[in-house]
């Protein structure tokens, strides 16, 4: 199904964003991260939307999307997009791998679904505490080791990108 709305690009700190309009994202099959393609403007993208933590979804514009665009902080764009279940690779932070290398995990690694293993990043990531961080990479390698392909007791409708959000909720939102 294809998903049709206009919305203004934002900044939230160091960030600039695109918040999908509530009813655009009850579109989709999840209210966790989920993986889109389409155009702005016409130009095409593949990104995941990550959850606002309110029951809605956001991308991050990169600036080289953000210049492709022609467009700046306070202007509207028009997004045309649909779910796709080809996930695209996450980059995984170098202290995950780092970890992941060292702990003797790399084939479990390898073996989980990209879609699992952007779910590891953002449980790891979801917290602004260096030394919470530290446990979770080494949670996450004890638990690969055991088998699990995902994290557990994880709400996956927050927000886990710290910069922009406080307690798994989008800031302005």
């Amino acid at each position: 199904m294809t998903i049709i709305f206009e919305a203004t690009l934002e900044r939230i700190g160091p960030f600039t964003i695109l918040q999908i309009p509530a009813d655009s994202s009850k579109k989709l099959t999840s209210r966790g991260i989920v993986m889109v393609q389409g155009t702005i403007n016409g130009v095409d993208f593949k990104k995941p939307l990550e959850p606002d933590g309110k029951g809605s979804h956001w991308i991050e514009i990169h600036p080289l999307l953000s210049k492709e665009l022609g467009v700046g902080i306070g202007e509207t764009v028009s997004v045309r997009m649909e779910q796709t279940g080809q996930w695209v690779e996450p980059d995984v932070p170098a202290d995950i791998m780092d970890a992941v290398t060292r702990k003797g995990v790399s084939d479990q690694w390898d073996s989980l679904t990209t879609r699992s293993r952007w779910e590891w990043i953002r449980w790891i990531r979801s917290t602004k505490n260096e030394e919470t961080r530290k446990k979770r990479i080494g949670v996450a390698c004890s638990k690969l080791q055991h088998g699990d392909k995902n994290p557990c007791c994880f709400n996956a409708s927050l927000c886990t990108v710290t910069e922009v959000s406080k307690s798994g909720v989008l800031l302005g939102s």
